[in-house]
């Protein structure tokens, strides 16, 4: 095969390099994290508070503890989007042999990604509706009924993204090895 002209090599490498745009985004992420930081302390205060004075039941207290599960599921997912999200399309890490490195973050691509962000939105999406279902005197059916079909949706898309990166891993995994094997 030909060696690529400078010219197209030079725009190759340019249009590459704007991978770093992307960067920013991610510490737009960050500081979206540091809200939900904030928001996590300031939902555990008030329990804390209502509990003290009594004026917490049992209710409001599980109530209460699912939002803060609920803080924290979604901090998770924003650490996957920013860690995986940053490592599969700006640059790599560099977190190999780190003892902290997530077990997850050694084979992430893509597909591992969306997969696990799709079944992150199915673990909010249930805590959520949990919610409903333990205040379900204050929420109209109606409310419920559209909680459940649309957790039903995230997990049938889960179902499918989970399904479909199975063939193309596999298929990923057997042109690599044709290509290993080619040289």
């Amino acid at each position: 095969m030909p060696a690529a002209s400078p010219p197209t090599t030079t725009l190759g490498y340019a249009l590459f390099a704007t991978r770093w745009l992307q960067a920013p985004l991610y510490f737009g992420l960050v500081a979206a994290q540091g809200v939900y930081v904030y928001k996590f302390f300031n939902e555990l205060w008030n329990l804390i508070l209502r509990c003290v004075t009594g004026q917490a039941d049992e209710t409001y207290v599980m109530l209460a503890v699912l939002k803060l599960v609920d803080v924290v599921m979604i901090a998770n997912l924003l650490i996957m989007v920013i860690v995986g999200g940053y490592e599969t399309f700006v640059s790599r890490i560099g977190l190999q042999g780190h003892r902290d490195q997530p077990e997850w973050l050694s084979h992430v691509n893509s597909n591992v990604l969306k997969v696990k962000l799709a079944t992150a939105i199915v673990g909010i999406s249930s805590v959520h509706l949990l919610q409903m279902f333990v205040d379900v005197h204050h929420t109209s059916h109606h409310s419920l009924l559209w909680g459940t079909v649309i957790h039903m949706a995230f997990i049938a898309s889960a179902a499918i993204l989970a399904y479909m990166s199975g063939p193309m891993a596999e298929q990923g995994h057997r042109s690599g090895k044709g290509h290993a094997e080619g040289a």
